[in-house]
């Protein structure tokens, strides 16, 4: 399979046709090899338009998705970045195209071992792991200027709240067990936060304290 034609084909049709238009997303979606993330079967339909299963229940998201909530973030090289939920590892190798400092964290200890193999295989070095509750975040790394929650939480885990730099942003699918709304949350001065709500998505659910229990 020619998978670098796929992957123009899917920026081309999936991505820039639906309005992403940040030069650094589209050029890590072009750069960044999904295929890589997936593995028997679903290596073939690693470039079409949905998610796909990992194992353990997860899934790596679909491919707009991983570009919307990239673009949502606003991100540059020097960005201090904390993602919740690494699970395959492909939005975290899109994260790591943009910036510089990129922090993770998978609670099953199988996935992020398997992430962190693929990633450090093809050369990154700018990610630090973690195994551990991703709704408790990161506190001795933060303050993060960005935060990305690529699981679904009952509501915005205070944790994440505070490890936030003033000016930060949370990207984070908060709602119910089967639909949520895609948040875009920005931390002002005195600890003042300011939401916009985008479109509804389905995400696999963030378990933790500050999650759901299970």
């Amino acid at each position: 399979m020619d998978f670098k034609k796929l992957r123009e084909k899917m920026v081309k049709e999936q991505i820039i046709s639906r309005g992403i238009t940040d030069k650094a997303v589209i050029n890590a979606m072009l750069k960044v090899e999904r295929h890589l993330f997936v593995t028997g079967s679903n290596i073939a339909k690693a470039y079409l338009d949905m998610p796909l299963p990992i194992g353990k229940n997860q899934t790596i998201s679909q491919p707009y998705m991983v570009a919307i909530m990239t673009e949502l973030l606003e991100i540059n090289k020097t960005s201090k970045i904390l993602e919740i939920g690494t699970g395959s590892g492909y939005q975290t190798a899109i994260l790591a195209e943009i910036s510089n400092n990129v922090f993770t964290v998978e609670r099953l200890k199988e996935l992020s071992e398997k992430a962190k193999n693929i990633l450090n295989s093809i050369g990154y070095k700018n990610i630090r792991f973690k195994v551990g509750d991703g709704s408790l975040g990161w506190a001795e790394e933060s303050p993060f200027d960005r935060i990305i929650c690529t699981a679904a939480s009952p509501e915005i885990p205070e944790a994440l709240k505070k490890q936030l730099a003033c000016n930060g942003k949370i990207v984070i699918p908060v709602g119910d067990r089967y639909t949520q709304s895609l948040l875009e949350i920005i931390k002002k001065k005195d600890n003042e936060f300011v939401t916009k709500q985008h479109f509804l998505c389905t995400f696999v659910p963030l378990i933790g304290k500050q999650g759901w229990t299970q």
